[in-house]
């Protein structure tokens, strides 16, 4: 499993999972019966532990979905009938 995310992404991912994190626990604390949902809770410590590692899921799916398995490169330009 190597980095397939950048340093500035993991530092903006691990701030943004903290930040989640301490307001959904925070919400939870002062409201005592309306609780913070365990699903938003879990996806900001997902965020945190993404920008430790620096390794997102997702990048890796979509990386590997763009990238052509048979080598060869195909022309995304359309060939219009020219006007005479």
């Amino acid at each position: 499993m190597k980095p397939n995310i950048g340093i500035i992404n993991s530092m903006v991912r691990i701030t943004a999972g903290l930040s989640m994190l301490t307001y959904l626990t925070i919400r939870g604390a002062r409201r005592e019966c309306d609780s913070s949902h365990p699903l938003l809770i879990m996806l900001s410590a997902l965020k945190v532990a993404e920008g430790i590692v620096r390794f997102c899921p997702l990048t890796a799916v979509y990386e590997e979905m763009a990238t052509e398995k048979d080598g060869i490169e195909q022309s995304w330009q359309q060939n219009l009938p020219q006007d005479q």
